[in-house]
């Protein structure tokens, strides 16, 4: 009896979990479009914001660091829920940090007061240390591999970059990674050319940092993008077949 019931919990713990019934709190901050730029409202069918919230379990009155959340698409969605005794704080890497990204964050946190916003460079985040619930890195980890002169990119060591990740989150603490699925082989060259990442690569690296793999998803997949093609690619742009790891540390 005994091994036939840790068989039976092996198989559940090794079925990816897909769907979680999504809170009325976080329907409803999905579905309060007036309070949204246009331009992320129009972005919510490829991206499943409720499905893949409730999934990484967003709550009211935690603390959440939104990186590389400059278009604001998911403090948006995410302070309204958390509410006023939760927080988000975007970090936004320097390099990207436009006029535009200053008077964008501005007028919001005018109406959303629970925001906040750090700048530093992409090699270098600004996290405090045991500061966050949650976070979701989303379609960005890849350009960790990625480096750009004309962009001011340098190469980042992946490990020394986690290892700031890691300690910016409290015990406890839920990192959910979505990305654009990428095939095996050379991590940097696929970054580089594509924008894309081997999922296992990711898992890899997370595990090294100290996280704890404890779901995946497949709610962002589609079969019909084989991993040959830029992302920006007009035939596959905003199509991308899509990999969501939700990481936890210990």
């Amino acid at each position: 009896m005994r091994t036939k019931l840790l068989a039976a919990l092996f198989l559940a713990m090794a079925v990816p979990a897909n769907a979680a019934p999504v809170p009325a709190n976080i329907k409803a901050s999905v579905a309060a479009t007036a309070a949204r730029s246009e331009a992320n409202v129009k972005l919510d069918e490829s991206r499943k914001p409720a499905e893949v919230l409730a999934f990484l379990g967003l709550k009211p009155g935690i603390r959440v660091s939104d990186p590389f959340g400059g278009n604001l698409y998911w403090t948006e969605i995410t302070a309204p829920v958390v509410g006023p005794k939760g927080r988000v704080t975007i970090w936004e890497p320097q390099q990207s940090y436009k006029q535009k990204t200053y008077d964008r964050f501005t007028a919001f946190k005018a109406r959303q007061p629970n925001v906040w916003m750090r700048v530093s460079r992409f090699e270098s985040p600004d996290l405090p240390a045991a500061a966050y619930d949650f976070m979701l890195i989303n379609l960005d980890y890849h350009d960790v591999y990625w480096v750009s002169a004309k962009d001011d990119v340098v190469k980042i060591d992946p490990d020394a970059w986690l290892k700031v990740i890691y300690g910016s989150m409290k015990r406890g603490a839920v990192v959910g990674v979505i990305d654009h699925v990428g095939n095996p082989g050379d991590t940097r060259d696929t970054a580089q050319k594509l924008h894309r990442i081997d999922p296992e690569t990711v898992k890899a690296d997370f595990k090294r940092a100290g996280f704890k793999l404890v779901a995946e998803s497949d709610m962002l997949r589609n079969t019909a993008d084989d991993h040959s093609l830029p992302v920006f690619d007009p035939n596959i742009r905003g199509k991308t077949d899509r990999f969501l790891l939700k990481f936890r540390k210990p």
